[in-house]
C-alpha cells in the first residue's frame, strides 16, 4: 500500500533559492535555443583563477593535499589570510583569529548558529543579499530591516542602528554588507566609528560581511574589524571569489576574536568537518603571490562599471549613481516601471525573454534583494565592453516596445506594478 510522503519542514518548504541563480538558468537555456543574450545577471568573474593560485591548486591535488584537515583551516591558510587582512586593513591579528570557509556565505550560516536564538533579533539595511533572511528563519530570529537610499548613496542608517538597539526587544545582531550588493554603497569611516560606539559594550554581534573588499572605487576599503573593541564583536568574511577569479574553488574566510573563531571552528565541525586542502594551498598562493594580477583586474572592473554607469545616465527615464564600490550598477527605472506598468522584476525578465525575438538582456529586479529594491535593477559587469554597450544600447530600444510590454504583462499578471 502506498503511504503518504514525508512532509517537508516548515523551513523548508518555504525557503527559495537566489533569483540571480533562477534568471542564469533561463539565459542559458535562451542561449543554448539560439538566443543572443548579455549576461549581466551573475555576480561571477569572467577572468580565469588567478595564476599562482590555479598552479598551487593543481600542484597541490599532485602532492596528495585531498585528505581530511583541521576543521579551522590549515594553519597555514589561517597565518596567510592573518598577514592579509593586517597588512591591507591595519589589523592585528594571528591564526588564531582565522578560520577557513566554503567561500563566504556558509559564516551567514554559523554566524546566526553562534549568536541567534529563537525570537531574536537581527538587523539588515536592505535592498539585501537574499540568503540573509533563509538563515534567520533557521534560528527562528527575526530580522528588522533599515531601508538604504540612493539620495544617501546607499549608506547605512545609523539613526536606524540606534532605534534598533534602544527599543527593538532581543535585539542581537547587526548584518553589515559594506561595499554592497545589490546598490554598490559603501560605509564611510565615520558610519563604521559610529556603529562601532553604538555597539560597544551591548551583547551584540555584527557579521561584517566583505566579499568585495578589493572593490572600493574611491578611497580604500575599510573593516569594521579595525574599530576599537570590535574584534570581540565582530565576525568579517572574505572570500576568494572575486578578487581572485576563484568562485568555484568555494574558498574564504572568517576574522573574529580567538572565542569566536573557535566556537565556528566547532560549528564547521558538524556541518562541513573542512575545506579542501588543496582548495586552501591555492589560497595562500593568491594571497602571497597574485596580488598584482588581482589588482588589474579590479581595475579592468572599474572602467566597466565607468561604462555602464555613462551609459546608463544618458537613458530617459533612469537615474543611476557610480557605485562606490563593488561591480554591480544599480539604478532607479521607477519612472520606466510606473510608464509601463510593470514591476522591475518584471521589466528585468521583459528584457531577458520578451523584449526581442533573437536579442536579450540578462539582469536582476531588485525586489530580488527585498522589498526596498522595488523600481530598481541590478546590473553586474562581467561582460566585455563591446557586449555591455550593446546591452545600454538596447535598453531605451526595448523601452520603446510598449506592445511587447503589453503581450508579455498578459500572460504574467503578476508582475503588472500595482498601484
Amino acid at each position: 500500500m502506498r503511504g503518504m510522503n514525508p512532509q517537508f519542514s516548515q523551513f523548508a518548504a518555504s525557503v527559495t533559492t537566489e533569483i540571480a541563480f533562477d534568471v542564469l538558468v533561463a539565459a542559458r537555456r535562451l542561449k543554448a535555443a539560439g538566443k543572443d543574450v548579455v549576461e549581466l545577471e551573475i555576480g561571477d568573474s569572467p577572468f580565469p583563477t588567478a595564476t599562482h593560485a590555479a598552479e598551487a591548486g593543481i600542484q597541490a591535488i599532485r602532492d596528495g593535499h585531498c585528505r581530511y584537515g583541521p576543521s579551522a583551516g590549515l594553519s597555514e591558510f589561517r597565518a596567510a589570510a592573518a598577514e592579509y587582512v593586517n597588512e591591507h586593513y591595519g589589523l592585528s591579528v594571528s591564526a588564531e583569529h582565522v578560520v577557513a570557509g566554503p567561500g563566504g556565505k556558509t559564516f551567514e550560516t554559523l554566524f546566526c548558529e553562534a549568536f541567534l536564538n529563537p525570537g531574536d533579533a537581527a538587523l539588515v539595511f536592505s535592498p539585501h543579499f537574499p540568503t540573509y533572511g533563509p538563515n534567520f528563519a533557521r534560528r527562528g530570529a527575526r530580522m528588522v530591516l533599515s531601508p538604504l537610499r540612493q539620495e544617501r548613496e546607499f549608506r547605512p542608517n545609523l539613526d536606524d542602528v540606534r532605534s534598533f538597539l534602544d527599543r527593538e526587544r532581543g535585539a542581537k545582531a547587526i548584518f553589515l554588507n559594506s561595499p554592497h550588493n545589490p546598490t554598490g554603497g559603501v560605509a564611510t569611516h565615520d558610519d563604521l566609528r559610529e556603529l562601532a560606539n553604538l555597539v560597544r559594550g551591548r551583547d551584540v554581534a555584527v557579521f561584517s560581511d566583505e566579499p568585495y573588499d578589493q572593490m572600493v572605487w574611491n578611497g580604500r576599503h575599510r573593516s569594521l574589524l579595525a574599530e576599537p573593541g570590535m574584534i570581540d564583536h565582530c565576525v568579517a568574511a572574505y572570500t576568494f571569489s572575486k578578487s581572485f577569479s576563484m568562485s568555484g574553488w568555494r574558498l574564504g574566510f572568517s576574522v573574529s576574536s580567538p572565542r569566536i573563531a573557535e566556537r565556528l571552528s566547532v560549528l564547521t565541525n558538524t556541518m562541513l568537518s573542512c575545506v579542501p586542502p588543496f582548495a586552501q594551498h591555492a589560497g595562500i598562493a593568491a594571497l602571497k603571490h597574485d596580488r598584482a594580477e588581482r589588482d588589474e583586474r579590479m581595475a579592468t572592473f572599474r572602467r566597466k562599471v565607468e561604462l555602464l554607469v555613462d551609459g546608463l545616465k544618458h537613458i530617459d527615464g533612469v537615474e543611476c549613481l557610480m557605485p562606490a564600490g563593488t561591480f554591480y550598477v544599480f539604478p532607479d527605472v521607477s519612472a520606466v516601471c510606473n510608464r509601463l506598468g510593470i514591476t522591475s522584476h518584471g521589466l528585468a525578465l521583459y528584457l531577458l525573454e520578451a523584449a526581442d525575438e533573437k536579442f536579450g538582456v540578462a539582469c536582476l529586479g531588485g525586489e530580488c534583494f527585498g522589498e526596498a529594491g522595488h523600481g530598481f535593477l541590478r546590473f553586474s559587469c562581467a561582460e566585455p565592453d563591446d557586449r555591455i554597450q550593446q546591452a545600454v544600447e538596447f535598453l531605451p530600444i526595448a523601452f520603446a516596445r510598449e506592445d511587447r510590454v503589453k503581450e508579455f504583462l498578459a500572460d504574467r499578471p503578476k508582475l503588472r506594478r500595482s498601484g
